[in-house]
């Protein structure tokens, strides 16, 4: 089965290449095609966001995977760690809504570069979006966010 995805807009910020670390302070403009403006009245009501992404740089999949190549964490499949490197590099980010003015909305802490495209926007809810007393493994502690 082939799946096609159109994205309905691209990512502006100053990052232009991929990096590890803490994105928390990095703002980003995601500029929606014009025939989406509309889809996004009412977003403003809204702190959080999550944005889906291509990671259209992506260029590979590996099965197993050394989270950041960090030496202190186990290597786990692919799909036990949010790497890029995917079957379908698909991302999804959960980040501060900080404005909007019309196809454009200004966003805080999402960890793409510069250009990714975007496939789809969902305003955070938390009655589907928070998980209360989520486990995660020890070594999610060990990587630089």
């Amino acid at each position: 089965m082939e799946i096609k995805i159109k994205p309905i807009g691209f990512v502006k910020n100053n990052v232009k290449e991929q990096r590890f670390g803490n994105w928390n302070d990095v703002v980003s403009e995601i500029i929606l095609n014009k025939e989406y403006e509309e889809a996004l009245d009412g977003i403003e009501d809204y702190s959080h966001i999550n944005v889906v992404f291509w990671m259209d740089q992506i260029k590979t999949c590996k099965i197993k995977h050394q989270p950041q190549s960090n030496e202190e964490v186990p290597v786990v499949g692919i799909l036990a760690c949010r790497c890029p490197a995917r079957p379908n590099p698909i991302g999804i980010t959960t980040v501060e809504l900080l404005e909007r003015k019309n196809n454009i909305i200004r966003v805080k802490g999402l960890d793409v570069i510069d250009n990714t495209p975007i496939i789809d926007i969902k305003p955070y809810t938390p009655q589907y979006d928070k998980v209360e007393d989520a486990k995660t493994p020890d070594w999610i502690n060990k990587l630089k966010y």
